[in-house]
């Protein structure tokens, strides 16, 4: 897949010839409403079996062929660059896609085997109808090299629609999380309705993940945590009414996010993982925990200092690093996932968790503020589809906020009010895609189903191949 911006006075028309597409194609890919109405700035994703790669500081050629695995020639001919060394930083690459021309005797087995990929990926890429009537002579088009992830989902949607919310793109996901059993100070759970989140789950072999949290949007939860963390016998109830519910409903790990802990809480909390573990363990069944996204050991502040990074990293399974809000409902506007603030989070991250044990964050969201800005005041959140529609709308030119690695714009409503949107295109997502294979990390988890974002999940299996597990 490649990313093309909309440019002034452009139409799909052009774009579909540019790439040598069909709009039809282009449509479907983006789930694009209506093909006559774009918006400068708008990304779009094309799909062909191609990718772009834009040339970082200290990058040589013969690097960029090795990471695609293609013959620098190749590079140069479609760049139609005469002379290897003129390459700059920022200078973006349009990286072809390897063929192969099936020989006598060779089966798409073989083939697969020889480039890395998998029967799947080739049968998918080259839209094989059947595979048994290849024949010699046919040029294969060979997917590019992915690394296999996990990916992680959370649902905030109870019942029948979060079941859907789950089908929907549940071939994308390793496990789903469902948000979540309130803890209460009896060490008790207030029930949910999670049953056709699980069947579904199941059904997509996604793995069903329990969560239990401290906190609701009445209540930080800092006063429960305590009375909790402050009780091994509160914690042992708590623990077997977690086991008795996993093993009723048919989850098989546990995610545990208690936020807003007092940081005098913080061993206590350290300790409370540890019994966790070792009691979820003896079941047969993995824990994770949801960490507040710190940059150092010292970061002070209610969210982060009862959060040793360090000790989950040594206790749990595996951690889901919860990299967005910086964007804050309440508060001004900005990026909800700044990819810089992130890269700072995991800078750290990674000096004192195994990278093989680290979720990134990422929210499936947008916003819109109205402005002057006025403390307190809560934004308005959809989904991506319905900030191209706003956009679309009034007319809005989409920038793109190269610090943050994200899209914005701002519009006048009918009122004469103006408004500033932040949200995700396919530009933010790739950015966020590489950033994951640069750190080496286990995978993402996506914060929160319900929110279409359809450039996302296509770029998500153009990059990865996402891991099933039995």
């Amino acid at each position: 897949m490649i990313i093309h911006v909309i440019q002034r006075g452009e139409t799909l028309w052009q774009v579909a010839n540019r790439y040598g597409v069909s709009i039809s194609q282009i449509v479907t890919a983006n789930e694009l409403p209506n093909a006559d109405r774009l918006v400068i700035g708008q990304a779009l994703v094309i799909p062909v079996a191609a990718r772009q790669h834009t040339v970082r500081t200290g990058e040589t050629l013969w690097q960029i062929a090795q990471r695609y695995g293609i013959p620098i020639r190749s590079i140069l001919q479609a760049n139609q660059i005469s002379d290897p060394s003129v390459l700059y930083p920022g200078m973006v690459l349009f990286i072809p896609a390897r063929t192969h021309t099936i020989q006598p005797g060779e089966s798409l087995r073989q083939i697969a085997l020889r480039y890395g990929t998998t029967v799947q990926e080739i049968i998918r890429t080259n839209q094989i109808q059947n595979p048994n009537l290849i024949y010699p002579g046919i040029v294969l088009t060979i997917p590019f090299t992915k690394r296999v992830i996990d990916v992680n989902a959370f649902t905030i949607n109870m019942g029948e629609e979060g079941g859907r919310n789950v089908r929907d793109v549940g071939k994308h996901l390793t496990f789903t999380s469902t948000f979540a059993y309130i803890m209460r100070a009896d060490g008790g759970l207030d029930p949910i309705d999670d049953t056709p989140i699980i069947q579904a789950s199941i059904a997509e072999q996604a793995v069903p993940m329990m969560c239990i949290t401290n906190f609701t949007f009445r209540d930080p939860g800092s006063r429960l945590a305590h009375t909790i963390l402050s009780s091994t016998e509160l914690q042992n109830r708590l623990l077997t009414n977690v086991v008795n519910t996993m093993k009723n409903k048919g989850y098989r790990g546990l995610n545990i996010d208690f936020e807003n802990v007092y940081p005098a809480d913080r061993e206590l909390y350290n300790q409370f993982l540890q019994r966790a573990v070792d009691r979820l363990h003896q079941e047969r069944y993995f824990v994770s925990t949801s960490l507040a996204p710190k940059t150092s050991s010292e970061q002070k502040g209610l969210l982060y200092e009862a959060h040793d990074y360090a000790a989950h990293g040594r206790i749990a399974d595996f951690v889901i690093l919860m990299t967005y809000e910086w964007g804050y409902r309440l508060g001004p506007p900005q990026s909800i996932s700044p990819l810089n603030q992130i890269r700072r989070v995991l800078d750290y991250a990674v000096t004192v968790i195994p990278r093989n044990k680290i979720f990134m964050g990422f929210q499936l969201y947008a916003r819109d503020w109205l402005l002057p800005h006025v403390q307190g005041q809560e934004a308005e959140t959809f989904d991506m589809q319905e900030a191209i529609r706003r956009a679309i709308k009034y007319g809005a030119v989409i920038h793109y906020d190269q610090t943050s690695q994200t899209p914005f714009y701002r519009y006048e409503d009918e009122q004469g009010r103006t408004h500033e949107v932040w949200f995700e295109d396919a530009r933010s997502a790739q950015a966020k895609f590489d950033t994951v294979k640069d750190y080496g990390l286990r995978g993402i988890s996506y914060w929160v189903l319900g929110y279409p974002f359809p450039q996302n999940w296509i770029l998500l299996e153009d990059n990865f191949r996402v891991r099933k597990l039995s």
